[in-house]
């Protein structure tokens, strides 16, 4: 590995316990299974063996992304790196469809609709009302935040716009000053992230997939534009 290269390894986290019975999980505080813990310790050792070191670890606020890091700096021997959280890394609020499976979404809203909602760029499903429990403002994770940027619901534009500003002020600055950054977040953040250092058409989005615990490596010119992206699966 070339040690002067600038990089940034991305890390969806491992299976949780929703991903086995279907549910859009979003902002919901949901743990790993047994199965994502041993998918994250996987990555890790991968990692180890191509020779990655870390200085930072940057996760979602979501106890998942924090139990991913655990479980892969544990298996990769590499435990004492400053850690990072923010909200900005959450997965995408899903609204309404948090805690439903597919089928309950199909019987309520139609397959059309799943579908825009699902893997579309523009669309955001059914906002959660402002009392309702599932609402971010109730979250002691969120009390230091200012209600008015929680969301109740997202699009994956919305999703984007929401991550961008941790990318611009936080992540690009570090990698062009060579911190080696470890980040671990969610499908769709991560969809959002890829969409905008790839320059991804919102058309071509919806069909772009990321593995779950399958470390993604961006390798970067000194303007961080992109010379190289890596699976490591």
């Amino acid at each position: 590995m070339n040690h002067t290269e600038k990089r940034l390894v991305i890390v969806r986290h491992g299976s949780s316990v929703w991903n086995l019975s279907g549910r859009f999980t979003g902002w919901t505080d949901i743990p790993l299974n047994e199965q994502g813990l041993d998918q994250d310790a996987a990555a890790g050792r991968r990692l180890a063996a191509e020779g990655f070191e870390f200085d930072e670890v940057h996760t979602s606020a979501l106890q998942r992304t924090h139990q991913s890091a655990d479980s892969l700096l544990s298996a990769a021997c590499h435990r004492s790196v400053r850690r990072y959280s923010t909200w900005r890394l959450n997965e995408r609020h899903y609204g309404q469809l948090q805690g439903l499976n597919k089928q309950e979404i199909f019987e309520k809203w139609g397959e059309l609709k799943y579908r825009r909602w699902w893997r579309g760029y523009f669309e955001a499903p059914p906002p959660l009302d402002l009392d309702d429990p599932r609402h971010p403002r109730f979250d002691p994770l969120y009390a230091e935040l200012d209600p008015a940027l929680l969301p109740c619901s997202e699009s994956l534009s919305d999703c984007q716009r929401r991550l961008l500003p941790y990318w611009h002020e936080v992540l690009a600055p570090r990698i062009s000053a060579n911190r080696r950054l470890l980040v671990i977040s969610h499908g769709n953040t991560i969809r959002s992230l890829a969409m905008h250092l790839e320059r991804i058409a919102p058309d071509a989005i919806e069909k772009v997939e990321i593995t779950p615990s399958a470390p993604l490596v961006y390798r970067f010119s000194n303007t961080l534009e992109v010379v190289g992206r890596d699976w490591l699966n």
